[in-house]
């Protein structure tokens, strides 16, 4: 969502003719907590998700919960308005009869699924900035900062590691959830039976986020999703096959598009974790947002990485100064994460439940240059690079490592995946981010 908020402030109109930089984060790093925490209810009101008009397919479950918790029409068009516009100064100011908020007018602004939210979360970048404010609002270990530099640390603290503002669309603590890092465990683990890979620093008791859940985390997420990426790779593989038997299987694509739509709706039903997604997605985004440009803070903290450094580079930076050391995966968590999202949203609203469309995920068609394909191609190397899964091999082999000569195995294996599976991807995934303090 800020990353959209950022491109817009450099493109109204999201037609291409400006993209995000330095100046047009830092005038969004600027704005008052206040008017982001509006413009944040504003986006929620206009459906998200739920309402884009691209995949008029299976409507999300509990798309109605939107405007029934969201604010009134009348409140958010009069004295609860954002007066968010794309003006650049800083900071930017509030226009006290303003025009529908900057990009709403557009139609409805799509959040991050909750998959993003798990994949930047694996690397660390919560507990790392968090600890940053920490620092900073605490004591003086950290450099000086600048002024620029303390207005985020004022933000993300009032945003994020507070209690949001009474009846806010994003409040999701409460006292009968105080802790937001459970919290977040907890939606993860319903949704796809993953754990975060690192440990919640100071936490005495054994995985509460898992507790009360009872036996409908969606445990057999991983075995669905590896076996369609391997399937998909079948499909990339052989898309240009003229000769010989083509192992391609549209229909079992299919099948696990839509057996995988049906788990993550089932979590869904009547609205479950759809404030939750947007309130986490948030969080992500803004993190995401703070390591992706070069700003006032990195400045303070010498943690830049110029025009063409990388998220992950600027995180390891970030967590240096403060004695956390995300996992060597971050580099492929942050890109996972980034082209992933719109993919999960595509299987979650059924885009590819008929075998004809589950096709479009590795046809090239004629040998025209599609985008999905070669995204799910980048999906593929990317997981099997962050967890350690084998797919590449395993789809040319009906799951086992690759011989030296390889014969193209029948795509559909012999029985379906069982009904669940207690193994996870953060088993595979190791992080540092334990917590550990240094040189505090």
């Amino acid at each position: 969502m800020f990353r959209i908020l950022a491109r817009l402030i450099a493109d109204p109109t999201l037609s291409g003719a400006g993209t995000p930089d330095r100046k047009t984060v830092e005038t969004l790093f600027s704005t008052h907590p206040t008017q982001l925490s509006r413009w944040l209810e504003e986006v929620w009101a206009s459906g998200g998700i739920a309402q884009w008009p691209t995949i008029p397919t299976v409507p999300l479950p509990g798309a109605a919960l939107g405007p029934r918790v969201g604010l009134p029409a009348g409140l958010l068009t009069t004295s609860l308005q954002s007066g968010l516009t794309s003006v650049t100064t800083v900071p930017p100011g509030y226009n006290p009869a303003p025009p529908p908020a900057l990009g709403v007018a557009l139609g409805p602004l799509p959040w991050e699924n909750l998959m993003y939210c798990y994949l930047l979360e694996s690397t660390g970048i919560v507990e790392i900035l968090g600890e940053v404010v920490r620092r900073y609002v605490v004591g003086e270990t950290l450099p000086p900062p600048s002024v620029d530099a303390l207005v985020w640390v004022r933000a993300t603290e009032e945003l994020f590691f507070r209690d949001p503002p009474l009846f806010h669309v994003g409040g999701v603590s409460s006292q009968v959830r105080p802790d937001a890092r459970i919290n977040r465990r907890n939606a993860y683990w319903r949704a796809f039976g993953f754990d975060v890979p690192h440990p919640v620093p100071g936490l005495t008791q054994d995985q509460p986020w898992k507790r009360d859940v009872g036996a409908h985390a969606n445990t057999d997420f991983l075995e669905l999703w590896n076996n369609l990426l391997r399937q998909i790779m079948i499909g990339l593989e052989n898309d240009r096959n003229e000769v010989g038997a083509n192992p391609t299987d549209s229909n079992y694509v299919a099948y696990l598009c839509q057996t995988l739509r049906e788990i993550l709706s089932a979590r869904r039903r009547g609205g479950m974790l759809t404030r939750e997604e947007f309130s986490y997605a948030a969080l992500l985004n803004w993190c995401h947002l703070t390591v992706e440009y070069d700003h006032a803070l990195l400045d303070s903290l010498g943690a830049t990485a110029d025009t063409g450094g990388n998220p992950a580079d600027r995180l390891a930076a970030v967590g240096a100064r403060v004695g956390i050391t995300p996992p060597r995966q971050s580099r492929e968590l942050f890109e996972l994460a980034d082209i992933i999202s719109p993919v999960m949203w595509m299987i979650e609203q059924g885009a590819f439940d008929d075998p004809v469309n589950a096709e479009m995920l590795y046809r090239s068609f004629n040998g025209s240059t599609r985008p999905l394909p070669a995204t799910m191609f980048r999906i593929i190397d990317l997981w099997q690079s962050a967890t350690g899964e084998r797919i590449k091999g395993a789809a040319l082999t009906g799951g086992a490592a690759a011989p030296a000569r390889r014969t193209p195995a029948a795509a559909q294996p012999t029985r379906l995946p069982p009904a669940a599976s207690t193994v996870s991807l953060p088993q595979r995934v190791v992080a540092a981010v334990d917590g550990t303090q240094h040189g505090k």
